[in-house]
């Protein structure tokens, strides 16, 4: 339950706290994370059981490993993105860190299951892309005699097979989770050994602590991009294989630090409701999170349009097929409706000061957004195929249904167990000067 004062602020759109605080006596993830835990694992049984029946419609396995491929990637986004967005937070600095560093490293802790999410992917991707089907010269010329490919995509496939090949996508996926777990490593490990340290609460810990993590965060971020555009020429781009973009990695980066933004927090928010939460989270605080959200939807809408406003303006051949695909053959809803959604909508809603400071608008908003970034995984996935044209139609195709239930379920499956390491630690980083900050009263606007 909120305090009596906070109650009274909430009500006349003002600051919550006028007086001092003092730290929680416990700083314990609050029981209910358990609570939440086992919904999520609910939500994800009932998910599977409804997604059982797709596998035995007409083209629904297909769908089924589609809708997961989204549901990877969505996860992926929030374990990789999480990563980068604590190691952004730690050269940056700003108070707005301490609140979501928590949430941030129980999603860095889940990039080993992520890792594993790909296995099924593996055994399962001949069904995916070209490059596994057909993985050498002569596989592709068979393909093209036969027209189960274009003259475009057998050049392509060939040309592309020194790192497009089975093979060398697993060296890579291999490698690029490999790194990510050990900056996630180190990055999760200091921060136990920094609340430790014998000095804390000094300025020296604070020095050294800082410089420690930004020697390592900056290099990492750096790595990070080239991993994450790898990971995404692999996983999606792949998926046509004659598309190519300059700006393709700095789209998903943009887009995962949306999605980790909005997940983070829809977490603090709902964790205010409780201590330690309920004493750290002041209105200014929520107010700097919803403009840094704020901040990553217009660079995303930005991106974005100015990928699709060159090749517009270009009209290449070779380029241009990539957008007519999601756009015609009743992609264009989709497509409106990813724009009005992913963009849009939390553009708008964004713009509101007292919206930002409204807890309760604010869960409903990132929520939003949560889905956003599914309609647009799936606006960039499903278009892809060849029958894509007639899949949006569920009378005949109820297989497509499976891209609401198999996403459900592995971002089911993730939640639970991203509650799980959240729960492990406490909530807040006490050696930090932001924390006495942060204990400070606020001033009523």
């Amino acid at each position: 339950m909120s305090s009596g004062h906070e109650h009274n602020g909430e009500a006349g759109g003002h600051h919550g706290h006028y007086e001092p605080r003092t730290l929680p006596a416990s700083l314990a993830a609050p029981g209910i994370l358990s609570a939440w835990r086992m919904r999520a694992l609910i939500v994800a049984a009932v998910a599977i059981i409804l997604t059982i029946p797709f596998a035995f419609t007409h083209e629904g396995k297909n769908h089924i490993l589609r809708a997961y491929l989204l549901g990877y990637m969505i996860c992926f986004g929030f374990s990789g993105g999480g990563l980068v967005v604590l190691m952004l937070q730690y050269v940056s600095g700003g108070k707005w860190g301490l609140l979501l560093r928590r949430p941030l490293e129980a999603m860095t802790r889940t990039i080993w299951l992520v890792g594993l999410m790909f296995v099924p992917i593996i055994f399962l991707w001949k069904h995916l892309y070209q490059w596994a089907a057909y993985p050498t010269a002569g596989a592709v010329a068979e393909a093209l005699a036969n027209h189960w490919v274009t003259l475009e995509q057998a050049l392509t496939l060939n040309a592309k097979r020194a790192m497009l090949n089975p093979t060398g996508v697993i060296i890579q996926t291999a490698i690029i989770f490999g790194i990510l777990w050990t900056f996630q490593f180190f990055l999760n490990k200091w921060s136990l050994e920094r609340d430790a340290d014998p000095e804390r609460g000094t300025e020296p810990s604070y020095d050294r602590w800082r410089i420690k993590f930004e020697n390592l965060s900056g290099i990492g971020i750096l790595i990070y991009v080239f991993l994450l555009t790898l990971g995404a020429i692999d996983w999606i781009k792949s998926l046509d294989i004659t598309w190519y973009s300059s700006i393709w990695g700095l789209q998903f980066l943009v887009g995962q630090g949306y999605g980790v933004l909005a997940l983070g927090i829809l977490t603090v928010i709902l964790l205010s409701r409780y201590e330690p939460m309920q004493t750290m989270l002041r209105k200014t605080e929520q107010h700097d999170l919803g403009k840094l959200a704020f901040a990553f939807v217009m660079l995303n809408i930005y991106l974005c349009f100015a990928e699709f406003l060159i090749i517009w303006s270009g009209n290449i051949p070779d380029e241009i097929p990539w957008y007519l695909h999601r756009i015609h053959g009743g992609w264009w809803y989709v497509c409106s409706a990813d724009f009005i959604c992913h963009w849009l909508i939390p553009f708008c809603l964004l713009l509101s000061r007292d919206l930002k400071r409204n807890k309760q608008k604010m869960i409903w908003l990132t929520c939003f957004m949560i889905f956003a970034r599914c309609l647009d995984m799936f606006w960039l996935i499903e278009p892809n195929f060849a029958d894509a044209a007639g899949n949006l139609h569920i009378v005949g195709n109820i297989g497509i249904l499976a891209y609401i239930t198999v996403p459900v379920a592995v971002i089911s499956l993730w939640a639970a167990y991203y509650m799980t390491q959240l729960q492990a630690r406490p909530l807040i980083n006490v050696n930090d000067p932001h924390v006495e900050e942060m204990l400070e009263p606020e001033h009523a606007h």
